[in-house]
């Protein structure tokens, strides 16, 4: 997988910018996708490799096991949603809503959030809308209008709620084949309340919570996004990713890619009580999460997009989406507006879920400040390292306020990479 040069050491090195790289064992790999299919993947000579440099370096994954993913294939799963009516969400949506008499019906006015369910991680991006959503509920936070974002009370309440949301997911988030996840009870309303009340102050930073127990009680990147519309209202949002950079780096003989590292957020509890213990033909903690929202009040779309970057991506979207509903902003700032991180984002840089805030360069210093006034031990990114704060795209879907059966899309793409929003 790279450039053969006479010159480098070992005969090969990374190729340059505007060089020729040629991978012809990939190609060969996709030859054989082409004419033979999943088959040409799972069994046969790649197969074979895949196998052999895994058991080679101490691993244990047989034929069999390639073979029997074949059989079995990817399982189709629901989305799991939330409903979000909090943070003056009404207003922002009552001038897009074409029917006047709809306008009146408050209660319908809202979006609902749509994730990935577990084995994804999507739940802790629904958990932690639901605990703001209850928190202002019960007034211990405000309604934040868009002189508040990205100001220290505001992300105050982001983190905490983040903290309280991964605790729950770190414990549950597993192979619902294997283990019970309880999902549904996970984002009632009363325990989302409970567990704020709990764990949330709005005057001091928390310690990270343990998981909670809801009712009835627990039964024993190198990430690529895109989202793409048509002239209908209709959108997909897509993500797929080897987890680490380049995966394990480990690449099977003559086949032209590296295998990922996913098994990488499985629990290793040596006496095997967590829910998401390594076991075998078991799905591990996933990552990655496309996420979709809607209008509460007809179904119809409000955006999709995605935040790619490990444990970072539900923290992006909580920021990414109160942007545009907190702050106003349309989806190219609400990209670019600077983050937060809580925990390492990716496990090569240090401790995911730990009490440290990451703060992005760019974030106002009284922000900053006021963050650590309240407890938080932050620290400020900059340069190349900003990475952390994951690589976004959005496309929205709006009706004009005044030519009301007529929709507009809009979209962004992060600063952050390398992507871009174009029209087709």
């Amino acid at each position: 997988m790279l450039k053969a040069d006479p010159s480098a050491l070992g005969g090969a090195r990374a190729p340059r910018a505007g060089e020729i790289m040629k991978n012809p064992t990939l190609a060969q790999t996709f030859r054989a996708l082409a004419t033979e299919g999943k088959a040409g993947f799972y069994k046969g000579r790649i197969a074979e490799e895949v196998v052999k440099v895994v058991q080679d370096l101490g691993g244990h994954l047989e034929l069999d096991d390639l073979a029997h993913h074949l059989e079995v294939g990817s399982e189709p799963v629901e989305a799991i949603s939330l409903s979000f009516r909090g943070q003056n969400v009404r207003q922002t949506l009552r001038g897009r809503v074409a029917d006047a008499a709809q306008q009146r019906l408050d209660p319908d006015l809202g979006l609902e959030l749509w994730e990935h369910p577990p084995n994804g991680q999507g739940i802790v991006a629904l958990m932690a809308l639901g605990i703001i959503q209850e928190l202002e509920k019960e007034g211990k936070i405000p309604t934040f209008t868009a002189k508040d974002f990205n100001t220290a009370p505001y992300l105050h309440v982001i983190i905490e709620a983040l903290r309280i949301a991964f605790a729950d997911a770190s414990w549950f988030v597993t192979d619902p084949n294997v283990e019970r996840v309880p999902v549904a009870e996970l984002l009632r309303p009363e325990y989302l309340s409970s567990r704020a009340n709990a764990f949330f102050s709005a005057e001091s930073a928390g310690d990270i919570p343990d998981h909670g127990i809801p009712s009835p009680a627990h039964q024993s990147s190198d990430t690529v996004y895109f989202a793409v519309s048509d002239s209908e209202g209709n959108a997909v949002s897509f993500i797929n990713s080897n987890y680490g950079g380049f995966g394990t780096c480990i690449i099977p003989k003559g086949c032209g890619f590296t295998l990922q590292n996913r098994a990488a957020n499985f629990s290793l509890d040596p006496e095997g009580k967590h829910p998401n213990v390594l076991a075998p033909r078991k799905r591990p903690y996933h990552t990655i999460i496309p996420a979709a929202v809607t209008n509460l009040h007809d179904g119809s779309l409000h955006s999709v997009f995605g935040v790619m970057g490990g444990f970072m991506q539900p923290q992006g979207h909580i920021q990414v989406l109160l942007g545009q509903i907190v702050g106003g902003l349309n989806p190219q700032q609400a990209l670019d507006a600077p983050r937060i991180c809580i925990g390492a984002g990716m496990p090569e840089n240090g401790k995911v879920i730990d009490t440290k805030v990451f703060a992005e360069e760019g974030m106002p210093e009284e922000t900053v400040e006021g963050l650590r006034k309240l407890g938080h031990d932050v620290e400020v990114v900059t340069g190349m390292a900003r990475a952390k704060f994951g690589r976004g795209q959005i496309i929205r879907w709006t009706k004009d306020p005044v030519e009301k059966d007529i929709g507009v899309w809009s979209a962004g793409s992060d600063m952050r990479g390398d992507g871009a929003a174009y029209p087709q």
